[in-house]
Order: C-alpha cells, then structure tokens, then sequence
C-alpha cells in the first residue's frame, strides 16, 4: 500500500472521527441500503492483504450463493478519515476493519455491533486472545490475527561484527543501550538499534514493567513523572551512540521499509510487530532473529508480555443485516477455508484449531513467528486496557515529544508535561 516505515510501525495515530466531531452515531451507519444478503466490507492493507481477503470473499459468496459482498479496500493513510465520514452520514460499510486505537472511539458512541450477539463465536480462541475485543461486556471486535511487539536483529550485522546476540531472557534496558552501543562502536558507521523509543507499543512495555498501563477507564494511567523518565532512557541511548542522531532517525522514519537503515543494514536492531517479521526477512534478505523486549529486572517472566490483536472485524451496529454480517465475521475467524486463504497476513490466527490446520502451509518466517508467540506464553500478562475515546492520538503525540527531546527542543520534563497535557486535552471525558 506503499506506506512508510513509520506508517507501518508507528501508526499515524490520527484522530478517528474528526470528521464526525462531535456526533453521537449510536443511529448511525445504515449499511448503506445494504439488505438482506448483500453487504459491505472495508478494510485497509497492502497488495498482499487485498488479494487474500479478495480471495477470501469470492470463497464466501462461493459458498453462499444468496450472499454478495462488496468490497472496499483502503489504505492506512485515509482509511480512518473515510470511515469518520461515513459513520457520520449515515452510511458505514457492514463490516469494518477495525484498529485497537479505536475501538472504543467507535464503541463507546455506539456505532459497532455486539458480535457475540450475531453469531461469532470465540470458544475456540487461544486463552485471553477475545479479550481485547471486548468492552463493556460486548464483543465489539473479533481478534483478527494476534502479535507481539519485538526487537528484530539482523544476525549478519551481529557476525561481522564479530558480536553475539544477546540473551533476550535476562537482558535490561540498559543491557539493550550497552550492546547497542558496543555495535555502534564497532560499526564503522552501522548503529546499534534504530529509534524504539517514539512507539506507544515499547511505552506501554515499559510502563507494564513499573506496574501502569498507558489507558485505563478514565483516561492515562501514568503521569508525567514517568515519560520524563521514560525520556530520559531514551536520552542515554542517543547519548552513548546506541542510536543515530536525531537528524538521521527522522530521516530513516520517513522511508519505506525496504529503505529503511534495518532494512540497508545501517543498524542492527530495531522495533516492529511480529506479524512484520516476514516482510523485514525479505527486505534484508536475511533470516530476522525475534528478540524479546527488555525487562527492567532482567527477567523475562517478569516484563509484562501480552498478546495484541493486531487487528479486529467489527460490524456496524446498524447494518440491515447485522446476521448476515456476524455470519461472515465468524467464517473469517472460525472456518480453516478462510485461514487457508488468510494465512498470518493479519497475524497468528487467534482460532487454535484453524492454526493447527493450516500449520503445513506456513512458510519459514511463519514458522519462526508461531515459535516465538508460543515461547513466550509463560510471560504474558493480561492484554493492556485499550485507548480511552481521543486516546488514539497517543503515537503521534509521543513521536513528536520524542523529536523534541532528540532536537534538544525541550527538555525531557518538559517534554513530558507537554505530552500529558496534549493528551489529556483530547481525550473525551
């Protein structure tokens, strides 16, 4: 979908209904007309996704004859704008691709379907793996595909320069800027890990770590206190040459991922979501070593692991046709036709049993990703609270505040402070 590194990484993190700011969309979104048998289904996604869910709906209305879907396939950059547009004129496509940053945007005012009560079932998804679809005791959004935020080395940066990577059980924070760090040494211009720090993903680990979340019902659930020192990490990474300078960071930010500095071997580690490993193996040509995050006790049982839905199927709450469309949701989630046609595009199949089916047809990097998820079970803690409605803009915000601190625009307190205070301005009470 040509998006760029920090799209894919980042987020954008824009707010959801700005174009309905201020609407209350409990009545809305009619489907379109959209009657019995026919629906709608948006999505966003690449050339990869687009023909495996173009491939899936065939498959469905293959076997549905009564059932036509139409498709409306999107990219992440306009994705959000659009679907605020059509919520607030009334004409929300049937099912909805739905983000973690917000489902609650969308839920608390009403506008998605309690699919539980349509039809889905989730009996026979991995233990905690429904979990995050659910607020306020609705099934709002089904876990599309589960992943994980990892560190990704590159084991041929790592030998040439004649280091071994690292025990991922037992390392720190600051065992992860020292090695980075001694990388960068050795380098000759290639840096130990590329910027972590501006990802809500590696600020919801570290706060996990200190016993806060990012979100609970009310709004944040940290203070500045804490992003002045989460800053101030981050600080000593740039300090010690862990990282590039903030100038090379915001440019290597903006580039797609095939020329991203991991990707040109510029550095040797970074960030990304287990469901990207695949596509950094073939931008490096290189089998990706998964790493886990760091943990500030230096254990790995103890870092507050979690298991995130890298995506959700939601369905709108005023579709005509609201069984029509659980039907579909709970082929996509439930059916091994659809996992066989899916695969782990959208990441692990949170379905045991479909996973189980279509373990023969996972290719090397799959594999290596369905390893790593089960190896890590015995870590994992609950799924962290979603956003709160505005809390969406949490990436955004915080990239920028990184920036600042980087570009010695403000200092980390300060910066911390004007992250509280920008985020605690949009969320909606």
């Amino acid at each position: 979908m040509g998006a760029t590194r920090r799209q894919l990484l980042q987020g954008l993190g824009l707010a959801a209904l700005t174009a309905a700011a201020g609407t209350t969309v409990a009545g809305c979104g009619n489907g379109s007309g959209a009657g019995s048998g026919s629906l709608r289904f948006t999505w966003w996604g690449n050339d990869v996704r687009n023909k495996a869910t173009n491939d899936a709906v065939a498959a469905y209305q293959n076997a549905n004859p009564g059932v036509t879907i139409g498709a409306e396939p999107g990219e992440w950059t306009t994705y959000w704008e659009k679907l605020a547009t059509q919520v607030a004129a009334n004409d929300a496509p049937d099912i909805i691709q739905m983000d973690e940053k917000y489902i609650r945007e969308y839920g608390d005012r009403g506008a998605l379907l309690d699919l539980a009560a349509n039809g889905v079932d989730t009996s026979k998804f991995a233990e905690g793996t429904a979990d995050p679809g659910l607020i306020n005791g609705k099934l709002l959004g089904v876990n599309a595909g589960s992943n994980t935020p990892v560190l990704i080395a590159n084991p041929k940066v790592f030998s040439d320069l004649g280091i071994d990577l690292p025990d991922d059980t037992t390392w720190t924070w600051e065992g992860f800027r020292d090695l980075a760090s001694r990388l960068t040494a050795k380098g000759g211009g290639i840096f130990g890990t590329a910027l972590v720090f501006n990802n809500d993903a590696i600020l919801s680990a570290w706060l996990r770590q200190h016993d806060k979340n990012l979100f609970n019902a009310d709004g944040l659930a940290f203070d500045a206190a804490d992003v002045e020192q989460y800053f101030t990490l981050m600080t000593t990474f740039q300090e010690s040459k862990a990282q590039p300078a903030a100038a090379v960071v915001s440019e290597d930010m903006s580039k797609a991922l095939a020329q991203s500095l991991f990707a040109t071997s510029g550095v040797a580690m970074t960030m990304c979501w287990s469901n990207q490993v695949k596509a950094f193996d073939e931008a490096t040509g290189e089998d990706v070593a998964l790493l886990r995050l760091p943990s500030v006790a230096g254990k790995a049982t103890e870092r507050k692991a979690w298991y995130k839905a890298s995506m959700f199927f939601s369905a709108n709450s005023r579709s005509k046709d609201p069984a029509g469309a659980g039907a579909f949701v709970n082929w996509l989630v439930n059916s091994t036709e659809a996992g066989n046609i899916l695969l782990t595009e959208r990441g692990l199949t949170p379905n045991t049993d479909v996973l189980a089916a279509i373990e023969s047809k996972l290719d090397a990097s799959d594999k290596k990703v369905a390893k790593f998820m089960a190896a890590i079970k015995p870590e994992l803690s609950d799924a962290p609270p979603p956003p709160v409605v505005g809390g969406g803009t949490i990436q955004d915000v915080l990239g920028r505040k990184c920036t600042d601190v980087l570009f010695a625009k403000a200092t980390p307190a300060d910066a911390a402070q004007q992250f509280i205070d920008e985020m605690n301005s949009t969320i909606k009470k």
